[in-house]
């Protein structure tokens, strides 16, 4: 099953804390999870003040600059894996070397039945 750990710290004090990880440790852990095979996909986030939130409201979209809101820690990353279950999951999350530091939320991933557009390009074919 597919799940998704995401990592939150506080940008502001990421890497001055003692515990924080150097990048080397965090590539290093990541390689990890890519050699055990259960790796889907992990990057890490540009600065938050690089972000810009979309909504739509009653068909209008406004755009901001900036998160969606204000919060003590902010998504810094992400690392989606395919594990047997939930406590495997769990054991990845609690190697990423930035929980030291802040958090990392665990969450199963709610597969969504899309097909691939050579599947349905194949399919007007037939």
């Amino acid at each position: 099953m597919k799940y998704l750990c995401l990592v939150y710290s506080d940008e502001s004090t990421l890497h001055t804390l003692p515990d924080s990880p150097e990048d080397s440790e965090c590539l290093a852990y990541a390689e990890k999870v890519q050699a055990s095979g259960r790796m889907i996909a992990a990057e890490a986030l540009q600065s938050v003040h690089t972000a810009t939130t979309v909504r739509v409201r009653n068909g209008e979209t406004s755009i901001t600059d900036g998160p969606f809101a204000e919060t003590k820690e902010q998504l810094a990353g992400f690392y989606l894996v395919d594990a047997e279950d939930l406590n495997e999951a769990l054991r990845i999350a609690e190697g990423i070397p930035a929980a030291r530091v802040g958090s990392v939320e665990v969450r199963p991933v709610r597969e969504l039945q899309v097909e691939s557009p050579s599947v349905q390009a194949q399919e007007s074919h037939a």
